[in-house]
């Protein structure tokens, strides 16, 4: 399953510091515009709780948390829709991904160059929206050529078909004219279907990180205003407005924190933020719950493991993303859920609480389940 997300952002935003962070991939840094052709890939473990507790019962010989793929693209400029900066080439990168994470610099720094020389949140995020909406707006161009094309030489069918596809290009194309994103159009189904093989940048969920210095978190940590915070501010304002997320990360303090092995100097190293906890988890959970997905678990004592499947999804696909002859030869799954394993703290009681189910092919899966396959093949 593709749990792929995007990073994008102007130069010198801090994207390219905190996926390194994120996913423990060394990646080339510069202060200054670079273009570098090929993105930076890296996974990133979900941080869950769960999975640490489910070891912590049923001891196994290994644990394997749920991963997201993520991918550092190169920093886009103005002009990046038509090539300036080997601009196409990152764009065609950001068509693969599912989610869109936009790092926007919220930090003042005389040393780290701005490409416009100036923090201005708004006009950065204004910067990379339009450049990303005059992309999809030469998409639209060529989709709807070949559906006018098919109007004069194809069959009936496939003229209606074109039609649709038509009628939706329609409503887009104002919106996309004036910078704005496909998601924000409001499409059915069948509105959707019907340009799919379009695979709309400004379609993909967008997911804001606010990348503040150390003195902005902890004025964000303390309740206080600062030019950090008044930066933040501005992007959640803008976020909302696209009624999308924002999250805050000090991306420095973030890769130097992920340096540290010994548990109890990290904790003391949070702590000097006023950090429970590190504020990727928070970017890595929200980027989890935009794309749609859902934990569950498998436990034994050999292994302890989480997977993911989509929101909705019954447990055949579950079965599937364990192999795929668990779902051609499903039979049942044996389910109970994280609360009911952390309530009574073994199988056994959970069955004598009436706890433990018996679900077939059609059931949804939902967040949190633990289950035992039965195939046949």
């Amino acid at each position: 399953m593709a749990l792929n997300c995007g990073i994008v952002g102007l130069p010198n935003v801090g994207k390219t510091t905190i996926f390194s962070a994120l996913s423990s991939v060394p990646a080339e840094t510069a202060n200054y515009q670079s273009y570098s052709k090929n993105p930076n890939i890296g996974m990133a473990n979900v941080p869950d709780s769960r999975l640490t507790k489910l070891s912590d019962i049923f001891k196994p010989e290994r644990t394997i948390p749920t991963t997201v793929e993520f991918i550092d693209i190169a920093g886009l400029v103005r002009g990046s829709s038509r090539g300036e900066g080997l601009g196409n080439q990152f764009l065609a990168h950001i068509r693969e991904v599912g989610l869109i994470v936009h790092v926007v610099r919220c930090f003042d720094n005389p040393n780290i160059m701005h490409v416009n020389n100036k923090i201005d949140p708004q006009s950065d995020i204004e910067i990379i929206n339009i450049e990303l909406a005059l992309a999809d707006l030469e998409t639209l161009s060529k989709r709807r050529e070949r559906a006018e094309h098919f109007l004069k030489v194809k069959g009936k069918t496939d003229q209606k078909a074109a039609e649709i596809v038509l009628a939706v290009l329609d409503k887009i194309f104002p919106v996309l004219e004036n910078g704005g994103s496909v998601r924000s159009v409001e499409l059915n189904q069948d509105e959707k279907a019907a340009i799919y093989d379009c695979h709309f940048i400004t379609a993909k969920p967008m997911l804001y990180v606010c990348n503040v210095d150390e003195e902005g978190m902890r004025a964000i940590v303390e309740g206080r205003t600062n030019a950090g915070s008044a930066y933040v501010e501005a992007v959640k304002k803008q976020a909302a407005e696209e009624s999308s997320q924002a999250v805050v990360i000090c991306g420095k303090f973030e890769a130097e924190l992920i340096s540290i092995e010994d548990l109890e100097e990290k904790q003391a190293f949070l702590a000097e933020l006023g950090l429970k906890e590190p504020s990727l988890s928070s970017l890595i959970h929200a980027a989890y719950g935009l794309l749609g997905l859902r934990t569950f678990f498998t436990t034994g004592e050999d292994e302890c493991r989480a997977w993911t499947i989509h929101a909705g999804e019954p447990a055949t696909k579950a079965a599937r993303a364990i192999h795929t002859d668990f779902e051609k030869g499903f039979i049942k799954a044996e389910v109970y859920s994280f609360d009911d394993i952390n309530k009574y703290g073994t199988e056994a009681k959970i069955r004598e609480a009436g706890k433990y189910r018996i679900e077939g092919k059609e059931y949804i899966v939902q967040d949190g389940d633990v289950m035992f396959f039965k195939f046949n093949v």
